[in-house]
């Protein structure tokens, strides 16, 4: 009951096979079981041919399947395994005098680190912030447009991965709110959060079995005290959204407020319920976040006073405690920056926020037990205007966007110190803002 889609890959852990498992009656027997199986039957596939394993679905039965008797008849999400040639898709700024079209893909050698030849995987407007879902096989863009459909506001939308790089509209939806600057599905495939930046809102919308995104089913509206910086600080203007490892809280960034927002997630409903709020320092300007794999920590980019907020976090109730505030300048740097992106290392060792004025990214060691981070270089972008990036599956790359230069910069990251070397390899991308890999193809 495997059908097997090959391309050229490369193996790093049996045991992400059998996320494939998740949903299904499976004891820890027969997973242990599976995992010899599928790890027998990949090595003799491995020895057997130079294309290998890419990823595999539930379709169909297969003479040569691993996965044994007892588990036919279940439903199996899509898995996915790092390939040597991962997608990656960019977003962009499309504005009437720019040469931005939509949204750009191409191949990263994971040997190399070297990118092919973007190419247009979809006409679509303003496509500022990307996101998968938890399938692999559909991905969600933002339009950060004034209108849609001839009404106020912006949209999301959704798109089916097509063969190669093509991305075949779903649908969109109208988010009520306009300048919608973020979004994310959440873990069980039936709700899609987002936020209006310039309308101060957190929407929700039901997501179908195959993808598409519903009409809007909540939309919340954030108040409260603004901070002093009177020019980017004029009303709530909520970031980005992020949700908690086990799928029960979503936490907002409002850059205006000074606030991270927490909500109670409820994807049977498609509803937010509020769970509690917390403030960073005044005039500091939250922009985005992430929460470690354990749950018990979130770091916070600050966009206007350049600074990484660390949080501990209750998983039971949601609530952030203040643990740490560093810089991500260099104490000499007099001139205007303010931070886009942040990023946790997949071994959770390592993290790294970008400036945009300064054009760097900073690298920080992590300590998982206390989530304290300690600073250990600051490198060039490579570009200006670093609005975005995203580390490979594997870690072993770092992709980042340069708007304001129009390129792609792949960084070799360290293993051991998390460190970036620049590896040559570039791309060229108008007004590229947002990377973010895909393991489908």
């Amino acid at each position: 009951m495997l059908e097997m889609y090959y391309a050229d890959v490369s193996m790093r852990r049996v045991e992400d096979i059998t996320e494939a498992l998740w949903g299904t009656r499976v004891s820890p027997s027969t997973v242990s079981e599976l995992n010899q199986k599928i790890a027998g039957q990949i090595e003799a596939w491995r020895n057997a041919s130079p294309t290998r394993l890419s990823r595999c679905a539930v379709e169909r039965p297969c003479q040569d399947s691993p996965f044994p008797n007892e588990l036919r008849g279940h439903h199996l999400n899509f898995m996915h395994l790092p390939i040597t040639s991962p997608f990656i898709f960019v977003g962009t700024c499309t504005p009437k005098d720019g040469a931005a079209r939509g949204i750009y893909a191409m191949r990263l050698d994971s040997g190399t680190g070297q990118l092919d030849k973007p190419e247009l995987a979809a006409a679509t407007p303003n496509p500022t912030f990307l996101a998968l879902h938890p399938n692999g096989r559909v991905l969600y863009a933002v339009s950060e447009a004034g209108t849609v459909n001839g009404k106020p506001g912006g949209a999301a939308r959704a798109f089916r991965l097509d063969t190669g790089a093509a991305l075949i509209p779903l649908n969109l939806e109208a988010t009520g709110g306009p300048g919608v600057t973020h979004l994310v599905p959440d873990a069980t495939s039936r709700m899609l959060v987002s936020v209006s930046y310039s309308g101060g809102q957190v929407i929700s919308f039901p997501l179908a079995v195959d993808g598409r995104i519903g009409p809007c089913a909540s939309l919340l509206a954030l108040a409260g005290a603004l901070g002093p910086m009177t020019k980017r600080q004029d009303r709530p203007h909520p970031h980005s959204v992020t949700l908690s490892p086990d799928n029960r809280f979503a936490y907002v960034c409002d850059l205006a407020l000074d606030k991270v927002f927490a909500y109670r997630l409820d994807p049977a409903a498609v509803s937010l319920t509020p769970a509690g709020e917390s403030a960073t320092e005044p005039g500091a300007g939250p922009r985005h976040s992430k929460i470690s794999d354990d749950g018990r920590f979130l770091y916070v980019i600050n966009e206007l006073n350049s600074t990484i907020s660390v949080y501990a976090r209750d998983p039971a109730r949601g609530m952030l405690m203040p643990v740490q505030t560093v810089p991500t300048l260099p104490a000499d740097f007099a001139r205007a920056n303010i931070c886009a992106e942040i990023r946790i290392h997949p071994n959770g060792r390592f993290v790294y926020g970008s400036n945009r004025g300064h054009d760097s990214i900073a690298v920080y060691a992590r300590d998982s037990a206390r989530g304290t981070l300690a600073f250990l270089e600051s490198i060039s972008s490579g570009g200006k205007h670093p609005r975005n990036f995203a580390l490979s599956p594997d870690g072993a790359w770092l992709v980042c966007a340069n708007r304001d230069s129009d390129n792609l910069v792949v960084f070799r990251v360290d293993p051991a110190t998390g460190c970036l070397t620049p590896t040559g390899h570039t791309a060229a991308v108008p007004q590229a803002v947002c990377v973010l890999f895909a393991t489908g193809g």
